[in-house]
């Protein structure tokens, strides 16, 4: 199938999303980008944001719509990690099944007319870019960062300096038994001085 690219991005995505909120702490959620400004989105306004802001895309632009309410009842990390888990993976088989016509067909993206497949890559780069804002927040913060897209800084530095890759957890589903269980994520080994 031809949009099968854009489906099966989806399916790594909604795993990022989660991992980057797993790095986070409870306590956390309250922080901003710079305390006292209400410009910048808290780390709960952001979990939020990204739970209803999928919700309306799939089920207004998409036909899409999982029978859920988007925000988990007791709006705790956890707790969000696992509605979105739960929503993202139902969002996910709905995808699966579509048609190359369907992903063609033009659908209204808020005042203009898009073809389901634009409308979709637009979604997944809506969600990276609040991603890569939170990634920002976790170094504000001073957590460790695990791999989302490859090395990083706390996994040994740089690609060209040959640091490993070194996600959380293998799955999804570790993720969500590991992070119940208080953290089971895979250690780090830091920079060793190397950027």
């Amino acid at each position: 199938m031809r949009y099968a690219f854009l489906v099966e991005t989806y399916a790594t995505e909604r795993v990022k999303v989660v991992s980057v909120w797993s790095e986070f702490r409870d306590a956390d959620l309250p922080v901003r980008p710079r305390e006292g400004d209400p410009r910048g989105r808290s780390v709960h306004e952001q979990m939020v944001h990204q739970c209803v802001s999928e919700d309306l895309w799939f089920r207004n632009m998409l036909g899409i719509d999982v029978g859920a309410p988007p925000l988990p009842e007791r709006e705790t990390r956890l707790e969000f990690m696992k509605r979105y888990a739960e929503d993202s993976g139902k969002r996910l088989a709905a995808l699966r099944e579509k048609s190359e016509a369907w992903w063609e067909e033009d659908v209204t993206f808020f005042d203009v007319q898009r073809s389901r497949a634009w409308v979709m890559t637009r979604r997944m780069t809506h969600t990276s870019h609040h991603r890569g804002q939170l990634m920002a927040m976790l170094r504000m913060l001073g957590r460790d960062v695990h791999s989302n897209y490859g090395p990083t800084a706390d996994t040994g530095g740089l690609m060209q300096n040959h640091a490993p890759t070194i996600y959380a957890y293998e799955s999804l589903e570790e993720l969500l038994a590991g992070e119940s269980a208080g953290g089971r994520k895979a250690a780090l080994p830091g920079s060793g001085g190397r950027r």
